[in-house]
């Protein structure tokens, strides 16, 4: 016998499933969240759950937003249960459920007239954002803001109903400036170093062409708080419905299952208010770079260690992949060889304590994360999560073997085939230009480099060519088992 999750159900959940400690009907909404995805619902939705839990900050409730056909599906099945989600969360030897309510409602995905009135509500301060790294029309060759995507532009245009985050964003904006009433805070909580900076460019660059004047406003009026954000969670799937009806006994559309560790270190900087989040655990700093750096290099950059070899040896699950110890070792040396030993001091962290902390999260069976998503998108994710990581080796006339290694190992799988012969499914935005470019790479290993959007001047270093160039034609030889048995043997 399961109990469908629902409002009416909140006082018959299941015995081995907690709910909300505080009545919903008192929470009044101060924040409009743009992505509502598994990512926001296990994380700042699970912050503000125990802040409320606490019996602090009820008029800091979330609606959802979204701007795209999408995200109807996952509006549907939240609607359906009142905007209640059940978070699950797994360890090695222990799972726990909780249904959170920090959600109120969830806007009409692509209805900017109802959005914007949203916005202009003097009620709601803070604007937060899971848009991943695609919803930031950052161009890959320079790392900023790109003014000239076609969507940029047509929300540019005078009269244009906005299509993009950003514009309804300005246009709320635009109305809360023209009634007087603050301006909110724009708060990314998205994966993206200098988040907050990367926000602030797309937010005035589309105001810049629009109005000078206006631009001026934002820079001058609006906070956009960096932050640094940290928990894995795997998408949802039947299995997990699964494991939620038939070991909790409770029915949801759409539950979250994620690891135990959560993590967001936030710059305080809000021009409205914020909810007392330090009493659910969030890191308030002057400066989260020395946190974001950390986190991207050696949590982001292992994810992009494991991934491709683990893809190749054709490992489905990423714990299963930790378990594989010609994976793990590579991971080991090249955090502790390379990795590492560029990421500078952390306030009260131990940078091996943390990589430690990293393995055993990799290492967690419950998870159910997936190889697969961890090699999605390379060309997006490599130039945040590697790449810079070469370039600061090379400019210290440091070794890149591993790294280098790590790249031949991209370029491989993007070739379409694992070591077996299997296909593997196009996995990229851009997958049918990396493939071409994989596929020349196997005879000319330079035109791989020469993707000068994504490698930069890193691809026209000789001596990182030179690497990667050896790594892929031992990889090609060999396979990636004996290359990393090669490279853990210090014979690579």
């Amino acid at each position: 016998m399961t109990v469908k999750l629902s409002s009416s159900n909140l006082a018959t959940l299941p015995s081995k499933v907690s709910g909300p400690k505080y009545d919903r009907s008192s929470l009044k909404a101060g924040i409009v969240h743009f992505g509502v995805g598994n990512f926001h619902r296990s994380h700042q939705a699970v912050y503000l759950d125990d802040l409320f839990n606490s019996g602090l900050g009820h008029d800091w409730a979330l609606i959802g937003a979204g701007v795209f056909e999408g995200e109807k599906a996952g509006r549907a099945r939240l609607q359906e249960q009142d905007w209640l989600t059940t978070v699950v969360e797994q360890d090695q030897g222990h799972m726990s459920a909780r249904v959170t309510g920090a959600m109120v409602d969830f806007l009409m995905p692509g209805d900017a007239a109802a959005i914007i009135e949203q916005l202009a509500d003097p009620a709601i301060k803070i604007v937060s954002l899971t848009i991943t790294e695609g919803g930031y029309f950052i161009d890959p060759a320079s790392g900023k803001f790109n003014p000239a995507h076609p969507d940029i532009v047509a929300d540019a245009q005078p009269g244009a109903a906005p299509k993009t985050v950003f514009g309804i964003i300005l246009a709320g904006l635009v109305r809360r400036r023209a009634d007087g009433i603050v301006p909110f805070t724009v708060m990314s909580c998205d994966n993206i170093p200098h988040n907050g900076h990367v926000t602030s460019d797309g937010v005035i660059g589309l105001a810049r062409l629009i109005d000078e004047n206006l631009a001026g406003w934002v820079r001058d009026n609006v906070a956009f708080p960096n932050g640094m954000v940290d928990r894995i969670t795997p998408a949802t799937t039947d299995r997990e419905r699964g494991i939620l009806a038939n070991d909790f006994g409770l029915e949801d559309n759409w539950p979250v299952f994620c690891e135990p560790f959560k993590q967001w270190v936030l710059e305080d900087h809000f021009t409205a208010g914020r909810p007392p989040l330090e009493k659910a655990g969030v890191q308030f700093v002057k400066d989260v770079s020395p946190y974001e750096l950390m986190k991207i290099r050696i949590l982001n950059g292992g994810h992009a260690t494991i991934a491709y070899p683990a893809g190749l040896m054709e490992i489905h699950f990423v714990h299963e992949a930790m378990q594989e110890p010609l994976v793990r070792g590579f991971l080991a040396k090249l955090e502790r060889d390379e990795i590492i030993p560029t990421v500078p001091p952390v306030p009260d962290t131990v940078l091996e304590d943390y990589y430690q902390l990293i393995e055993r999260r990799f290492s967690n069976p419950k998870i159910g994360d997936t190889i697969r998503r961890l090699c999605l998108d390379g060309s997006n994710r490599q130039p945040k999560f590697i790449i810079p990581t070469i370039a600061d080796r090379l400019k210290a006339g440091k070794g890149v073997a591993g790294l280098a290694l790590e790249s031949a190992l991209w370029c491989r799988y993007c070739f379409g085939t694992t070591d077996s012969g299997a296909v593997i499914e196009p996995n990229d935005p851009n997958w049918d230009r990396m493939q071409a470019t994989a596929k020349a790479a196997k005879d000319t290993p330079g035109a791989w480099l020469a993707m000068d959007d994504i490698y930069g001047d890193v691809g026209r270093s000789p001596v990182f060519a030179q690497a990667f160039a050896h790594a892929l034609n031992v990889l090609w030889a060999n396979g990636a088992r004996e290359t990393l048995t090669r490279y853990l043997a210090g014979k690579l």
